[in-house]
């Protein structure tokens, strides 16, 4: 009797280490209020836990002794959401710049904005270099995809634009970019041929790559959407869409009829909803997303009301590329009583058109266009200005969060990595200490970021933001 007594403690005591063992993590986040994305709703006191740079699994709060972590979080009466993405900046103002432009990534970060999408400018070669730099960790960044060099006409009037005209060209220019691995192909309507336009969609299509554009006035938004235009930047294309009249000045202007800035009048005084929703319901359906970038559009609207000289925001900004904004503003400055009413009404107009959007069941997605000549509009704190302006407009905090965390990597093909808090996901987390879902000015309110299972608490985003200001001083 006494063996076998001795035989059931030495069960108990070899079996204690196994019943005891834990789980080793990098990052363990208990006690928040995680919100789900898709739905809204909140979950509370749960816990999140990250190994390698990738989200290990989400958990309820009672499991927390089967984990042991390097760095535990607390955040208890804290909002998780996912990180952020801006979908539309630039980099650029010459080779002089680039390290002026180099010192804007930290911005991001101590914004929560994980990722970026750079939608082309005159500095692809060292945009190109970072996005690879910051994938090997060897660049302090948020994940960034690129178009590269865009595409343009002859005599394009923006430098480093690959300009095309003929099917050759296109075709040799795309086999380019594809060598160069971009993430998109970028389009603009400066000087590009309404048919060379069309022939890069077709061909873009062919070869599986995705595509983001302005929309040439001598072609309508059926045109381009049916072509496969991925996203449309900015909304003056789609307040165009919108007019009884967008076919006769897509017409008018391929004639060298009319100019754009003649056709805006029209296009607002023949705006028509119903005519609106069909468009925008056939966008959808070729699934065509929209980048509003209202926080440019705001901006150089109202640039007689605010000069914004006095932003605090500008000490974070080198001076090279302060000097970039004076085209913006000095244009606007030129323009009397009649043109300041018009851009305030073509912005009003078209920034009111998100809900109709949303009714159509199109994708609106986050892009702020904030990077050099964008007078005023700024890396890091613009994203939280738009979605801002996205809920002035009309769209709920939610809708407007969404815009910033869901279609970017759906549209980059990176669903499978990036866009949630869920099992094998990178480790990209935002902890806010106010509920976004009530007041949307709350992504503003960060505590902490962890980009790429990488934390960055209050002092030491503070720190990137010290050190931001200290380089654009030199």
């Amino acid at each position: 009797m006494r063996k076998f007594f001795l035989y059931l403690a030495f069960l108990c005591v070899g079996a204690n280490p196994i019943i005891a063992q834990k789980r080793n993590v990098d990052v363990l986040i208990r006690s928040g209020n995680l919100i789900d994305i898709k739905t809204g709703t909140i979950q509370p006191k749960k816990l999140i836990t990250i190994q390698n740079k990738r989200i290990l699994g989400v958990f309820n709060e009672s499991q927390l002794n089967d984990f042991r972590a390097r760095t535990t979080i607390d955040a208890s009466g804290k909002y998780i959401i996912p990180g952020l993405w801006d979908m539309h900046v630039h980099f650029g103002g010459g080779d002089t710049l680039i390290e002026e432009n180099k010192n804007l990534l930290p911005l991001y970060i101590a914004h929560g904005i994980t990722g970026i999408r750079d939608a082309a400018a005159d500095l692809s070669p060292s945009v190109l270099q970072w996005r690879d730099q910051i994938a090997k960790g060897d660049l302090n960044g948020p994940t960034m995809f690129t178009s590269g060099p865009k595409l343009e006409g002859y005599k394009s009037s923006w430098v480093g634009d690959i300009e095309v005209s003929t099917p050759e060209e296109v075709d040799k220019m795309l086999d380019s970019l594809q060598g160069l691995r971009v993430d998109f192909v970028k389009i603009t309507d400066n000087t590009i041929k309404p048919e060379t336009y069309l022939y890069i969609l077709q061909e873009t299509k062919k070869r599986g790559m995705k595509t983001s554009g302005h929309v040439p006035f001598a072609l309508t938004m059926d045109q381009v959407s049916t072509a496969g235009l991925g996203s449309v930047e900015h909304m003056t294309y789609v307040l165009k869409a919108g007019s009884t009249r967008d076919k006769e000045v897509a017409e008018k202007v391929m004639a060298g009829k009319l100019t754009n800035r003649v056709a805006l009048p029209m296009l607002l005084q023949s705006f028509d909803e119903t005519t609106a929703l069909a468009v925008y319901r056939r966008m959808a359906k070729n699934g065509t997303i929209v980048v509003p970038t209202l926080t440019i559009s705001q901006t150089v609207a109202y640039l007689d009301q605010n000069n914004h000289q006095n932003d605090s925001y500008l000490q974070y900004i080198g001076q090279g590329l302060k000097n970039t904004y004076a085209w913006r503003v000095n244009r606007a400055a030129h323009d009397g009583p009649d043109a300041i009413a018009e851009r305030h009404a073509v912005y009003e107009k078209s920034s009111a058109l998100l809900p109709l959007l949303r009714q159509a069941g199109v994708t609106i997605m986050a892009g702020t266009d904030a990077g050099f000549l964008n007078s005023f509009v700024y890396p890091g704190l613009g994203l939280h200005h738009e979605l801002q302006l996205f809920v002035k407009a009309g769209l709920t905090p939610l809708q407007a969060l969404q815009s910033a965390i869901i279609p970017g990597p759906a549209f980059l093909g990176k669903t499978d990595v990036f866009g949630d808090i869920a099992a094998g996901k990178s480790a990209d987390i935002v902890l806010l200490d106010q509920n976004p879902l009530q007041d949307i000015s709350a992504t503003q309110a960060i505590n902490t970021v962890i980009l790429r299972g990488a934390v960055y608490d209050r002092k030491a985003l503070d720190s990137l933001l010290d050190e931001v200001k200290k380089k654009a001083m030199h």
